[in-house]
């Protein structure tokens, strides 16, 4: 496997913004939009300092540092940021310890149910007037939230109501964590049709490219998959981490030691059709995109889960479907799992979901060519489902 330098990509100084070191230089550098808005730092949030930093904050406010852990337990194990209502808790110091560890970092501007109330949408406003969603899904047998990582979009896909956000801003760890807190909280309780259950499948599929916010979604990844009073115990064989096919992110991942499952936005098995659909494709191409794919299935034997919208007339014909199976039988195992999408149109745009029998034809080819493939189950097609369109039907209407 081809290992990858950063080159002189963290001069030591952090971010404003906690954008991921290189997001300016290095292998990095063009992954984020070129009008980045550099807005301040989110406010800090436990889950944002390492334990030497939280035992300084505690100590700055005249706090024991076992009340460190104490808070950590309530946050990870209980889902719970409220220090007044920690029972356990002096009430002479719950005041600034919810200021210094639980600042509010997402407030719900609004939310959607649909599929009978098994789909929850949720917008969020973060500390900077920004707004992101995520989406709560419960199925037989699991239930699954998508979070956002980035606010807006720099991979400017056509076709992804994300994209046409353009890129705001980098979220911190707390922004991403929080997201999967209110959730866990939210199942638990019963928020969601079917009474009370578990969170326990995180996928960073919403809004972003996780890969151009490296190092706040690897921290999120490993305290959502840490044990109570250090993350969410959510196993990370239950974590996927999406991406349009940053080939530097997905190589320095499989060397994380983080059995999350990759999954890959493919949309298209040839480079001109996928110049079209996947800008980022001209700077990594398909060959470059799988190749590091199948490296990253060699390295951590998961399986690697190949993202297809079909669309339309666009990407969606047997000659594409014949073409995909030829591109991943070329590594001879059977190490990628497709999951065709069937797009979830963005309102006015030529982009739209294909035939019924367009999907069969395309499933049934890669089936006998001996690829594993399932078409994916899509939820809120009843409510603005796609990722950003609620928040820009809020924009419009706000």
């Amino acid at each position: 496997m081809a290992t990858h330098d950063d080159g002189d990509v963290n001069s030591g100084q952090t971010p404003e913004t906690g954008i991921t070191p290189g997001g300016t230089t290095g292998a990095f550098r063009d992954v984020l939009a070129k009008d980045h808005a550099r807005r301040g730092k989110p406010p800090v949030h436990l889950v944002d300092m390492s334990p030497e930093e939280r035992v300084a904050a505690a100590k700055a406010i005249g706090m024991p540092k076992f009340r460190v852990k104490q808070l950590a337990n309530h946050y990870f194990a209980h889902f719970d940021a409220d220090v007044e209502s920690f029972t356990d808790f002096p009430s002479k110091l719950s005041a600034t310890a919810q200021e210094a560890f639980f600042p509010e970092l997402i407030h719900e501007v609004t939310h959607q149910s649909a599929d009978e109330g098994t789909t929850i949408k949720t917008l969020w406003r973060l500390f900077d007037g920004a707004m992101i969603e995520s989406v709560l899904m419960r199925y037989p047998g699991r239930t699954t939230l998508c979070i956002s990582s980035q606010v807006g979009c720099g991979m400017g896909c056509p076709f992804c109501a994300t994209g046409q956000l353009v890129l705001t801003r980098n979220m911190s760890t707390g922004e991403i964590l929080e997201q999967v807190r209110i959730a866990a909280k939210t199942a638990r309780d019963g928020g969601i049709t079917g009474g009370p259950c578990r969170l326990s499948n995180v996928v960073f599929m919403g809004m972003g490219e996780p890969m151009g916010n490296y190092r706040s979604v690897i921290s999120a990844v490993r305290q959502i998959s840490a044990m109570p009073p250090e993350g969410f115990g959510i196993s990370a064989r239950n974590i996927t981490v999406s991406t349009v096919g940053v080939v530097p992110g997905i190589r320095k991942l499989a060397q994380e030691g983080l059995p999350v499952r990759l999954a890959v936005s493919l949309h298209a098995p040839s480079d001109e059709l996928r110049d079209e659909l996947v800008p980022m494709n001209r700077r990594f191409n398909t060959t470059q995109v799988l190749d590091a794919a199948h490296d990253y299935y060699l390295a951590t034997k998961r399986r690697v889960s190949i993202e297809y919208a079909l669309m339309r007339g666009i990407n969606d014909q047997a000659e594409h479907a014949r073409l995909l199976a030829k591109r991943l039988n070329h590594y001879g195992d059977d190490w990628a799992h497709v999951n065709p999408i069937p797009l979830n149109p963005i309102e006015g745009s030529k982009w739209t979901a294909s035939k019924p029998e367009d999907e069969r034809q395309f499933l049934d080819i890669l089936h006998h060519a001996g690829i594993t493939a399932t078409l994916r189950d899509t939820r809120g097609q009843d409510i603005d489902g796609a990722c950003g369109q609620l928040s820009a039907k809020y924009r419009k209407t706000a």
